[in-house]
């Protein structure tokens, strides 16, 4: 028994525990997916206060906040744009130990000079804040001089 169970920690360890690119993502009528019901998800639009966060203030133009939000992304550990549009950047973050994959989608809105953004794990149900956490940081970052 101790033999499987050392062999399920390596697979996961070595393979990752992400799981498929959800369809859905991207912009869709102006605004960004919601939420599922599990608490594994973050997004500015959400009404209820387990998934509802502030989005991000900027001043200036919408493409120096862009500018500015993807020097943030870059600097921040295991951080990959998979997509990125004038006024959309979609990133997944993998964790450190078993791979796990969240995808943050930011989306700036130069009428409300925001960055709405929503971010959910791929797999599982919990994520136990990180996705919270992560966009805190991110927003300390962008708004640090």
């Amino acid at each position: 028994m101790r033999h499987v169970s050392l062999v399920v920690a390596a697979t996961l360890l070595f393979s990752g525990c992400s799981g498929t690119r959800p369809e859905g993502l991207g912009v869709r009528n102006g605004e960004l997916a919601p939420c599922p019901e599990s608490p594994n998800c973050v997004s500015t639009k959400a009404s209820d206060g387990q998934h509802r966060i502030a989005p991000i203030p900027y001043t200036g133009s919408s493409q120096d906040a862009m500018l500015r939000l993807v020097e943030v992304i870059r600097s921040m550990k295991r951080a990959k744009i998979v997509t990125r549009k004038e006024n959309y950047l979609h990133v997944e973050f993998t964790s450190a130990l078993f791979r796990f994959v969240d995808d943050v989608e930011f989306l700036v809105d130069d009428h409300a000079r925001v960055i709405e953004f929503r971010s959910a794990s791929q797999l599982g149900y919990s994520d136990l804040g990180v996705n919270r956490k992560r966009m805190e940081e991110v927003r300390r970052r962008f708004t640090s001089p």
